[in-house]
């Protein structure tokens, strides 16, 4: 009896993450920009940033190791399948920028109102907060911006919890690099 009551308390907790975690990655919302004519086909090889240009403004993560381990790995696996190669060059042909801003969001419930979920006045604002993922990619001749691509979403409790915010991490950095024009 005790052991079928445990299963069925992990079976629930389970699903509820799956249903959680499912319901934050769709509410990621990502973006891209391309300069005008750049021709992705001339850049093979690439280098991250030195670490003093990455920063987030936010202790929790600055202070993270982690964090910045798994943006890197996430963004060489990306562009390896896009066919960039990593490169211990000083001049690579791109230099990769990467950035974390959060803040706090009010969610005055206006999408809830516009569907009919509720009345107006029954639903009531909260807050959460918000973060945004920037990659860049920057032409190292020129230190010109050829692409960048960003992903916003709430990070509530992701901060602190590591196993969450590799989770999302790696969503974040797979959709925004999926906006990356391809090599041919």
């Amino acid at each position: 009896m005790m052991s079928s009551n445990l299963r069925l308390v992990r079976f629930m907790a389970g699903t509820v993450s799956a249903i959680v975690l499912t319901a934050c990655a769709a509410t990621i919302h990502v973006e891209s920009y391309a300069v005008r004519g750049a021709d992705f086909n001339r850049y093979r090889t690439y280098g991250f940033a030195p670490a003093d240009q990455v920063s987030t403004g936010d202790p929790r993560l600055d202070n993270n190791p982690f964090f910045n381990e798994r943006m890197q790995a996430d963004i060489d696996k990306q562009l390896a399948a896009n066919g960039f190669e990593k490169t211990a060059s000083p001049t690579p042909d791109l230099l990769i920028h990467y950035h974390a801003s959060f803040r706090w969001q009010v969610d005055v419930n206006g999408v809830d109102q516009e569907h009919g979920y509720c009345r107006s006045g029954d639903c009531l604002p909260f807050a959460y907060e918000a973060g945004t993922l920037t990659v860049d990619l920057v032409e190292t001749g020129t230190s010109s911006l050829v692409w960048r691509g960003w992903a916003e979403c709430g990070v509530d409790g992701v901060i602190d919890n590591q196993t969450w915010l590799e989770q999302k991490v790696d969503d974040a950095v797979t959709r925004i690099l999926a906006q990356l024009p391809r090599r041919r």
